[in-house]
């Protein structure tokens, strides 16, 4: 099985260090390169790099002023951050930056066994992956909004908020599929499995749930809880129609997977409106009209009824005629 490459962000002006370390890197890094630690720092708070990989000996010493930065920022502790100097610089580099990084590297090596140190070292270190999920987890019930914790798109641990606004009482068994419309559920799950495997850390977006056989407007965010916890994310979710609080320039967003989610409510419904006859069915339903008598205000067969019902369930991604009145009101679908 192919592996997904881990992320890493070369920010040097040596031309000869970018080609060789990406010649070695590239069989497990994604690699991206800038030429100073200034458009470096931003860059970092976007994607989140497994590794930074800092070039002391072209950048000089002027431009690592700002170095500390990259560690006191509570999204890049998850971040390995490397320096890469000349051997000759070694006791200077060793007591001014050991213990601002990582580890530092030394151009007296070659670039296959600066791959491997880096390597090494992030194993050594990964003891301390549980420690953010254990501290989320801690936090986990005194959040006010819908919390949940997803493995691919199986629920894992939902908070107290969850089982109150959903009418779960236990844990076991539930998936995020189980909120969406029978329609849907296969590609709930597949846009989850590719946002897992991909490199975005969140998104953002706006969609129907399910709950209690009733469909409710909801701002829902995906945040990957950490990337070495493969398949694991947070999933919250909003009510109040209030913007998420997940600052937008922290961790790049799944533009795919947000479309996705808000494709489900507004795009389809542009592609597979009602027709007019279907229309007329559903407001005459909304009316609260028996088949019968749909029959005779519109002329047409039970039979021919039953099918425009079949259809209205089909277009709307619903399990019941009730769903998609309720869905068709929501989306402004029909005028009553």
């Amino acid at each position: 099985m192919k592996m997904e490459k881990k992320q890493l962000l070369l920010i040097t002006k040596n031309d000869d260090l970018s080609a060789n370390t990406e010649n070695e890197a590239c069989p497990y890094y994604e690699i991206t390169r800038v030429k100073s630690i200034h458009a470096g720092y931003p860059l970092a708070l976007s994607y989140l790099p497994d590794v930074i990989l800092i070039d002391h000996s072209s950048l000089g010493e002027e431009c690592l002023r700002n170095l500390k930065n990259f560690k006191s920022t509570h999204f890049l502790n998850k971040s390995f951050l490397f320096l890469y100097g000349r051997r000759e610089e070694k006791p200077v580099l060793d007591k001014k930056y050991k213990d601002q990084v990582d580890g530092i590297l030394y151009d007296n090596r070659s670039y296959h066994s600066i791959i491997k140190e880096i390597e090494e070292t992030i194993n050594a270190k990964r003891c301390l992956t549980n420690y953010w999920k254990d501290s989320f987890m801690g936090l986990f019930n005194l959040l006010g909004n819908p919390v949940v914790l997803l493995q691919d798109d199986k629920i894992i641990a939902m908070n107290d908020a969850f089982k109150n606004d959903f009418f779960v009482s236990r844990n076991n068994q539930v998936r995020l599929t189980d909120l969406v419309t029978e329609g849907n559920k296969l590609k709930v799950k597949e846009t989850l499995r590719k946002f897992v495997k991909g490199k975005h850390m969140k998104a953002t977006t706006k969609t129907s749930l399910l709950m209690n056989g009733k469909l409710r407007e909801a701002r829902i965010t995906f945040s990957k809880l950490d990337k070495a916890l493969s398949g694991q994310m947070v999933m919250m979710i909003n009510f109040s129609n209030n913007e998420t609080p997940l600052k937008k320039e922290i961790g790049s967003s799944s533009l795919e997977t947000e479309n996705y989610f808000s494709g489900n409510d507004k795009n389809n419904i542009e592609d597979h409106g009602f027709t007019k006859r279907e229309k007329e069915v559903i407001t005459l339903l909304c009316k609260g009209y028996k088949t019968r008598e749909i029959s005779e205000a519109l002329c047409i067969s039970a039979k021919t009824i039953e099918k425009h019902r079949s259809n209205i369930i089909r277009r709307t991604n619903s399990g019941t005629i009730v769903e998609s009145i309720v869905y068709a009101l929501n989306h402004n679908m029909i005028e009553v």
